[in-house]
């Protein structure tokens, strides 16, 4: 199944979890061991650079963080982010540089890459965002099939076992979600694709494309 793999979806130059991603084929096998490589990992950053401010809760001393925001550990908020008015971060998050977590987004055991943007009401849990995707108003990734059964991705005829209960969506770099729309468990969308806005998007997406609906996936030209 082609577009899936870590190397075709993202730039790990644009990410402080890069060996996160190191020895893996997929982005969701890292999923599992998210929480860790924070608590491991923010024992390594510069105090000169990172203030630590609870337990297992890194946060860049020139992040922009609202006193509003709630924010549980193990997390790691990077240079120049900002994290807006009633942000709620569950945990197990990893939050890039220059990244933005808008009012009353809500995120659960993720890596933001650099510069990604989730910025009004929006739900991010179980999921991979890569350099600079975005994420419109109001749209989420669903984690759980409503039968509760291990998400399978399915793409070009062919599927892939994840094992997992709990995925999101993994976004390639330069994603744009529109306003709106739902990528349900189990969703890849490849690097600079375009959602189109009220969607309900599942499996594989290729990349440099347009998504309409699920009939109607246009190559951008």
């Amino acid at each position: 199944m082609k577009g899936i793999t870590i190397q075709e979806l993202y730039n790990l130059e644009e990410t402080i979890a890069a060996k996160l991603f190191e020895g893996k084929t997929y982005p969701w096998e890292v999923l599992p061991e998210i929480g860790a490589f924070i608590t491991e990992f923010g024992k390594t950053l510069s105090p000169e650079e990172y203030e630590q401010r609870g337990e297992n809760i890194w946060i860049a001393r020139d992040a922009k963080v609202a006193p509003t925001a709630s924010i549980t550990g193990p997390c790691i908020i990077g240079k120049g982010a900002e994290v807006r008015h009633c942000a709620f971060i569950r945990g197990n998050a990893l939050v890039g540089e220059g990244a933005v977590v808008g009012n009353s987004t809500e995120l659960k055991n993720v890596v933001l890459f650099n510069k990604v943007q989730v910025p009004h009401y929006n739900y991010v849990g179980d999921s991979i965002l890569g350099h600079k995707a975005h994420m419109g108003a109001g749209s989420i990734t669903s984690n759980v099939k409503s039968d509760k059964k291990l998400v399978v991705v399915k793409g070009g005829g062919e599927e892939i076992e994840t094992g997992r209960k709990k995925f999101g969506a993994m976004l390639g770099d330069e994603v744009e979600v529109g306003c709106g729309s739902v990528l349900n468990p189990g969703t890849v969308v490849g690097p600079r694709t375009n959602i189109y806005p009220l969607s309900s998007v599942r499996g594989v997406v290729p990349s440099d494309s347009i998504y309409k609906n699920s009939k109607e996936i246009v190559k951008k030209v």
